[in-house]
């Protein structure tokens, strides 16, 4: 069997388990202002208002991932709610650069 304690597991990374939450925040604070950047580039090419809503979704994550860091004392729910949160912030900013990206090149 596996040990539960296996250091090479996901669940065991000090980055769920023993961290303060502060890389979450810088790491989410970059990928924000590049992905708001892209975006507002891409709204220059696209109208269609996609950018704009993908903007306001990625600065709303951003801001929950601020709020979690500050209100959830746990520390183990608090890294995981903050992962999920930068994880739902990527998915975003890529699943809009796509629906971008087709409606560029396939009218």
């Amino acid at each position: 069997m596996t040990d539960p304690d296996d250091p090479t597991k996901m669940r065991n990374q000090a980055s769920l388990t023993t961290s303060s939450g502060t890389v979450w925040l810088v790491i989410g604070a970059l990928t924000t202002a590049i992905t708001v950047v892209l975006l507002w580039s891409l709204q220059q090419v696209n109208s269609s208002g996609i950018a704009l809503w993908g903007i306001v979704a990625i600065l709303l994550l951003y801001v929950a991932m601020v709020e979690v860091r500050l209100l959830v004392r746990t520390v183990r729910l608090r890294l995981i709610l903050m992962a999920i949160a930068f994880g739902a912030l990527t998915a975003v900013a890529l699943g809009c650069v796509v629906i971008i990206g087709v409606t560029v090149v396939a009218p």
